[in-house]
């Protein structure tokens, strides 16, 4: 959960319309009361319109389909609580602050990569479109190129242009 929280709010979505609680199939007045106190939240934040953030619900759910994100968040009581091969304990706040720094790389590859999808950009209107700073776009598209998910398509005078691979 606090990987989706951290993911809605670099997707400017409030984090507030997603919920996770453990009820019993014993409780159902329990689930009932929880149902209710989120409707009625909901009904304070308004209407959601997914086609508004559609290109960040595409990168949120490319994060978490991730094999790195995914991989770090079945490790995480592993070598926080256990301990790694060498039988160390890594320090959680130090575990969670790399799992937000990879959460935040996926993010953006997956802003990207969704981006190409419409056709070759430049790093600017990468940038412009996706609020992601230009030396950010620039190191992200080294990424997803060495992923052979993208790469350079040709030049608009100066500029590279790159495009999404069928990969």
């Amino acid at each position: 959960m606090k990987v989706i929280e951290h993911l809605l709010d670099m997707a400017k979505i409030d984090r507030g319309r997603v919920r996770l609680r453990w009820v019993s199939a014993a409780e159902g007045q329990l689930f009932a009361n929880y149902i209710k106190e989120l409707s009625g939240e909901l009904s304070e934040l308004g209407p959601f319109d997914p086609s508004r953030y559609s290109l960040q619900l595409s990168a949120i759910e490319s994060v978490l389909n991730s094999p790195r994100v995914r991989w770090l968040i079945g490790m995480d009581r592993q070598v926080t609580e256990r301990g790694n091969v060498y039988s160390r304990k890594v320090d959680a706040a130090v575990f969670e602050q790399t799992l937000r720094t990879v959460c935040e790389a996926e993010y953006q590859n997956g802003l990207i990569l969704e981006l190409l999808r419409s056709g070759p950009k430049t790093v600017r209107e990468i940038s412009e479109t996706t609020g992601i700073a230009v030396k950010d776009v620039s190191k992200r598209l080294v990424d997803v190129e060495k992923m052979g998910a993208a790469e350079l398509s040709g030049y608009e005078g100066c500029s590279p242009r790159f495009m999404r691979t069928a990969a």
